[in-house]
């Protein structure tokens, strides 16, 4: 119908009215950015603003998280028997 827009997450109606808000496939980049380097404070902003009011996205982050915590888990899983 014209002049209705579809929106999966009210973050993406919010985008273009606020100067910190990203969309959630912006917010997954920087979350996996975050992961090998320090976010500059306007990013980490704005990845505060957006989990604060998106669902999908801090199921994301709790999975990458996961994700690490595990990985770190099987790298020291043989250090512990070869001592």
């Amino acid at each position: 119908m014209p002049g209705i827009e579809l929106v999966c997450c009210p973050v993406n109606a919010l985008m273009k009215k606020l100067p910190l808000m990203r969309s959630c496939k912006e917010v997954t980049a920087l979350v996996i950015a975050r992961e090998d380097r320090d976010l500059p404070l306007a990013e980490q902003l704005a990845l505060r603003v957006h989990m604060a009011i998106c669902k999908a996205c801090p199921t994301f982050e709790r999975q990458v998280l996961t994700m690490r915590h595990a990985m770190k888990q099987w790298r020291n899983y043989g250090a512990d028997n070869d001592e």
